[in-house]
């Protein structure tokens, strides 16, 4: 009982040092009296909310009455409860994820410890929980450093022996035990016959002489694996270059190929901008051609159309504001046809009906007829009308 014990020892020290031995003598027999079993239980990493630890009654040997009875509640010094007990059941399931990385960080073993306490009459039954670690994380690579714009390489001089260390690649695991074992191996490269990679450290290595034939650049691809179950892995990229001055390095790699993922998200990104300008395009130059297409058809058909073109006035039309050169009294309306020389004036008031007449001479005078014979005789007469207008053609 760690935390139980440890409370309580400095209290039990200094009544000691008192003189008071039947303090201790008390506290000890309670003490005793209180813990009257200890479980343990091992579980591993990453479990799943309310899966199940163990059935904590059965493995104290209790009855699932006395724990409803005594109101067995978790005690526990840690922020998160990771744990829960089920009165109705006597078992104890997980509450919260629990991630061993997170909770012990490097120590091991990785543990944490809490108590089941009972009341009528109180009991104390320290629990123990020990997390198994999972091969939840890859490896990380620490060196060399992966850029995303810029190239990094490793110098190898021409006149390098075989077995020169060109470089080593560092990697780490935060699981522990196996699952951080690591193993390092040369997935591709320019050259194999060149280079090597070491299995348990990552150094690499030229296994032959250097020549003159030897390209500048040189990459290699190596992937880093853990020794967990399922194993997981990282990859990494080394730039080499073999030569013998730094310009000949600069003028080799200015023009290094970028990797190859960017450049073809690039490419797609590009393709479909391309495609899309150019459908907004085409759309726009068919509307507007289907337009102008549209009108086009629409003046030819009203320009080839017999039908004559009559405009519409509504009847007894009359000029109200006074401006024309008919009195207010009279209402008229004009008809034409397509016929440039052939026009109808009809001129008239309440309860006659007047016609004006266009002269066929097109001298552009007008004489009103009008069934009453005895009004045209009176040369005063306001109803004769006179239009010096010639009509023109449409």
């Amino acid at each position: 009982m760690a935390c139980g014990i440890a409370a309580y020892t400095p209290c039990v020290k200094w009544r000691f040092g008192c003189g008071q031995n039947w303090h201790l003598l008390f506290f000890l027999f309670y003490l005793n009296h209180l813990v009257t079993g200890h479980i343990r239980y091992s579980i591993p990493e990453e479990m799943k909310k309310g899966s199940l630890i163990g059935n904590v009654a059965q493995d104290l040997g209790l009855d699932v009455k006395r724990l409803r009875s005594g109101r067995a509640r978790i005690v526990t010094g840690e922020s998160i409860q990771y744990t829960e007990l089920k009165t109705d059941k006597g078992i104890l399931v997980v509450n919260e994820r629990i991630d061993r990385e997170q909770l012990c960080g490097d120590v091991t073993p990785c543990s944490f410890s809490f108590e089941v306490i009972l009341e009528n009459p109180m009991e104390l039954h320290p629990v123990k929980i020990m997390i198994q670690d999972q091969n939840d994380n890859p490896p990380q690579v620490l060196y060399p450093v992966q850029t995303g714009g810029s190239v990094v390489a490793e110098m190898v001089p021409r006149s390098a022996d075989v077995g020169y260390l060109v470089t080593k690649v560092v990697a780490v695991d935060v699981d522990s035990g196996q699952n951080a074992w690591l193993s390092y191996k040369l997935q591709k490269a320019t050259d194999r016959a060149l280079f090597e990679v070491g299995l348990q450290n990552g150094e690499i290595r030229t296994i032959r002489q250097v020549t003159d034939k030897d390209a500048v650049k040189q990459r290699l691809t190596v992937i880093v694996e853990d020794n967990g179950q399922p194993s997981r892995s990282a990859t990494v990229i080394v730039n080499v270059a073999v030569a013998d001055s730094f310009p000949e390095v600069l003028s080799e790699f200015t023009d290094f190929p970028h990797d190859k993922e960017y450049n073809d998200n690039l490419t797609f990104y590009l393709v479909l901008a391309l495609a899309v300008v150019s459908f907004l395009f085409i759309t726009c130059l068919v509307v507007i051609i289907s337009v102008k297409i549209y009108r086009w058809r629409q003046s030819r058909v009203l320009y080839h159309s017999s039908l004559p073109v009559i405009p519409y006035y509504p009847p007894r039309y009359s000029d109200t504001l006074g401006t024309g050169t008919l009195p207010h009294v009279y209402n008229y309306e004009v008809c034409r046809t397509t016929d440039s020389r052939k026009s109808d004036c009809k001129f008239g008031r309440a309860g006659s009906q007047n016609v004006l007449i266009m002269d066929p001479s097109s001298t552009g005078t007008m004489q009103r007829l009008q069934s009453e014979k005895s009004i045209l005789d009176e040369p005063d007469s306001p109803l004769e009308v006179r239009c010096h207008t010639q009509c023109l053609p449409f």
